[in-house]
């Protein structure tokens, strides 16, 4: 006769691991606080970056413009010497200023790219999950920094192939690739914080053309401070974009600059602009 089959008992979950019921009833705590503010910033960065991937002809089309600003402006002013430099050869003065115009450029309108998104039922989508808001604006204000240093890595290596006496000491371009960052940092959120009150991809278009010509002859881009009226002198002084061309000059040509107090403004700006930003998203998502 042969014997009955053994009936194998079922494994309960507290038999597979101490406590292994309480996880399947309750799930883990989630990580909170300071501790997951950075991962979710740099995933918002790593989204906007991948745009790049399919569409890289903005950063070829963008590199036009100060191309022709150091071959025609450039070449020609150091042919007359009308601006004082301090001794240097007028077209190095000018590199870091165009470094600091393009970055600027790029940064300046990407409020349209966070409206479109709005439109397109983007935003409200990102708006419901548990990333704060300021982490999102400040993975998209560093996203722009990085376009921003792609462009400056091209205006680089133009201002090499025309001569230019700049420095490759490895510390020294690193400081001009945190100058870059946190000035299109703030001028990205600028735009966005534009965004946040106009509401609409035409009004901030017009603002935007409006504010960029000023706020780069209003600034040690093309000239020396000391060259301009006093009130422009004056709006110069409130000009991030003047401190930021301050330290790309300092670093890349040697030049007296004022880098602690550069660095500061930049920072102080760039934290302005991601808290500023982030207060008038809510509206934007409306």
């Amino acid at each position: 006769m042969s014997e009955a089959p053994v009936v194998q008992r079922p494994v309960s979950a507290e038999h597979i691991h101490p406590g292994g019921f309480d996880l399947l009833v309750v799930p883990p705590r989630a990580r909170t606080g300071w501790r997951v503010l950075p991962a979710r910033v740099g995933a918002m960065c790593a989204v906007e970056l991948q745009k790049l991937r399919h569409d890289r002809t903005e950063l070829y089309t963008r590199a036009v413009q100060p191309a022709l600003w150091l071959l025609i402006f450039g070449e020609t002013f150091t042919r007359i010497r009308a601006i004082p430099t301090g001794g240097i050869p007028y077209l190095d003065y000018l590199a870091p200023g165009i470094i600091a115009q393009s970055a600027m450029f790029i940064a300046i309108f990407y409020g349209i790219m966070i409206i479109w998104e709005r439109d397109a039922g983007i935003l409200t989508k990102l708006l419901v999950t548990p990333t704060p808001r300021s982490a999102l604006i400040t993975g998209k204000a560093f996203a722009a920094g990085v376009k921003a240093l792609i462009q400056a890595v091209v205006v680089v290596v133009i201002a090499a192939l025309l001569g230019v006496a700049m420095t490759w000491n490895p510390l020294r371009l690193l400081g001009v690739a945190v100058a870059v960052v946190l000035g299109s940092a703030f001028f990205s959120c600028l735009s966005m914080t534009i965004a946040g009150i106009v509401l609409t991809r035409d009004r901030l278009m017009g603002i935007g053309q409006a504010i960029t010509m000023p706020l780069f002859f209003g600034s040690n881009a093309l000239y020396p401070v000391a060259v301009m009226p006093g009130w422009l002198q004056a709006i110069s002084k409130v000009n991030p974009l003047s401190y930021q061309v301050d330290a790309l000059r300092g670093l890349l040509l040697g030049t007296h600059a004022h880098l602690a107090l550069d660095y500061g403004v930049l920072a102080l700006a760039a934290a302005l602009g991601i808290l500023s930003a982030s207060s008038l998203l809510g509206r934007l998502a409306r």
